[in-house]
């Protein structure tokens, strides 16, 4: 079965806006990276500062290489979506991260239902 990778990203509410621009902008090259299943951006609505990134994966193996390649890249570029990039900064400088902190969690899927089709 796959696995899920969840980043609990901290973010202040006045970066709220400037993270969820820049997920809405990114390149969405993790939708064409192979073993790539599902993303979702979750915002809090109550009782949290935290925004949840959940993407699914088909095997660990296919996260690790999106990680060491296209979204190295795109990090590297001072452009990510995630807790870097964004707001400010002039040319060639890393923009300010929206998130003030960040953690990976990982799952294995054990189970899993979908609707029933009528």
């Amino acid at each position: 079965m796959s696995i899920v990778k969840i980043n609990a990203l901290t973010v202040p509410a006045e970066q709220r806006e400037v993270l969820e621009q820049r997920f809405a902008s990114r390149a969405g090259a993790v939708e064409g990276s192979d073993g790539f299943e599902w993303f979702e951006l979750l915002r809090p609505v109550e009782g949290t500062d935290q925004y949840l990134v959940y993407t699914r994966w088909r095997s660990e193996e296919d996260f690790q290489a999106w990680m060491e390649g296209p979204m190295k890249a795109a990090h590297q570029g001072g452009g990510g979506a995630g807790g870097a990039g964004g707001a400010g900064g002039g040319a060639g400088e890393r923009p300010k991260p929206a998130a003030s902190a960040s953690s990976v969690w990982s799952f294995e899927v054990v189970q899993q239902a979908a609707p029933k089709q009528a």
